[in-house]
């Protein structure tokens, strides 16, 4: 979010809630909903709930559980803010999982907090997040983003000898900034499917898995100096 956004009773913070658990999802609205400039406007208890009800409520901030039976609140975090770039998602879950730290990160997620957080500071975090604040501490951040950018020798696993496409770098330069595949094919004027099929073949070409490790070399690729090596 651009600017800090100033609520009131009469202007209250609107909370979308996503968890499986239906006791979870009450007690969550009986404690957001006894603070004056903080309304629960929805829930869902499920992905599919969660990506045809979210938008459809226009919140400020949507808290999402991490694990969901059929899906996870990162990926409904991303689908949510391409819809509504300015949502503020605050990702709960019970366990302290780094990676999926960094899949919240590389999906826009303003905050990550744990369960086990008391209610009040669950409430504080509620609202630094609407106000455009991040609750994502950046020291652990850092850290975690180290831990991807190295191999076990501690060498990046850019391998130079790969050309990229012109295509490939568009893709995976926006795949740094964090963009959906449909936002990506968006800007590329490619259909999403198009859009998933050149990113399977980069991650293969890259010899990663997963999209946030793409987009961690795919700043070394613009910044080829901070690795020793350079992509052709």
């Amino acid at each position: 979010m651009a600017e800090a956004r100033a609520f009131t009773e009469e202007n209250p913070i609107r909370v979308f809630l996503l968890d499986d658990h239906e006791v979870v999802r009450r007690g969550l609205t009986d404690l957001l909903d006894t603070e004056p400039d903080i309304s629960v406007v929805g829930d869902a208890g499920s992905v599919e709930q969660a990506l045809v009800r979210g938008p459809a409520l226009r919140p400020h901030v949507a808290v999402l559980d991490v694990r969901l039976p059929d899906g996870d609140g990162i990926g409904v975090c991303r689908e949510l803010r391409s819809q509504m770039p300015d949502l503020a998602c605050l990702m709960l879950t019970s366990f302290d999982d780094e990676e999926a730290l960094l899949d919240a990160i590389m999906a826009g997620a303003a905050g990550y907090v744990l369960k086990q957080i008391k209610g009040s500071d669950l409430v504080s975090a509620v609202r630094t997040v609407a106000s455009g604040q991040s609750m994502l501490d950046p020291t652990t951040t850092a850290r975690l983003m180290r831990s991807l950018r190295a191999d076990p020798a501690g060498e990046l696993t850019l391998a130079p000898e790969l050309v990229y496409s012109p295509r490939e770098r568009d893709i995976l330069a926006l795949i740094g900034d964090g963009l959906t595949n449909r936002e990506i094919g968006k800007k590329l004027y490619l259909s999403e499917k198009t859009v998933k099929n050149h990113i399977s073949r980069l991650l293969a070409k890259l010899g990663v898995q997963r999209r946030v490790q793409a987009a961690v070399l795919a700043s070394h690729l613009e910044n080829p100096d901070t690795t020793g090596r350079s992509a052709r």
